[in-house]
């Protein structure tokens, strides 16, 4: 991929009025992921990271709750599109804990990683094919959606072209 189109095609930005956008959201985004996806997503504490993931989750065919893995570290699904893990970093104090609770293996083909709290993760966690940003807003969020790999870069065009008003 060249670094034209990770600069110019790769980002999207909207705004989200409250959690069941957000979840709105988070099922829109679930219609274009593939089962080898990495997301990220970063935000201040309550910033609604744990609602788009469980968007995603729900738009993938979870039918039951989903809850924020803090103290668990992950959360595995087994859906039709195959494994999905969530994990929540948070609670991490070293970056080499990933490596000691096997976070490689989680990494395979077969599985759509989305990952709260990537920075606690630095070092040891892949590049991410998509990077979700959230930040407050007024009295809403701003959510920011940044391809950093070719099929982050085909997520991100996909979700676009979905409709929306989605200028960066």
């Amino acid at each position: 991929m060249t670094d034209v189109i990770a600069q110019t095609l790769a980002a999207i930005r909207l705004e989200v009025a409250d959690e069941v956008e957000t979840i709105a959201l988070g099922r829109r985004v679930s219609k274009f992921v593939n089962p080898s996806l990495v997301i990220t997503l970063q935000g201040d504490l309550g910033a609604g990271k744990t609602t788009l993931s469980r968007g995603i989750l729900l738009g993938l065919g979870h039918t039951g709750n989903v809850k924020s893995p803090t103290y668990a570290l992950v959360e595995p699904y087994e859906l039709e599109l195959g494994s999905v893990y969530h994990f929540d970093l948070y609670r991490m104090v070293d970056a080499e804990e990933l490596e000691y609770m096997g976070f490689a293996d989680y990494l395979s083909d077969a599985a759509l990683c989305l990952i709260e709290w990537p920075e606690r993760g630095e070092g040891f966690l892949p590049l991410a094919d998509v990077n979700i940003s959230i930040e407050q807003s007024g009295e809403g969020r701003c959510v920011t959606l940044k391809a950093q790999s070719e099929a982050g870069v085909e997520l991100v065009q996909k979700l676009e072209r979905s409709g929306g008003s989605f200028a960066v």
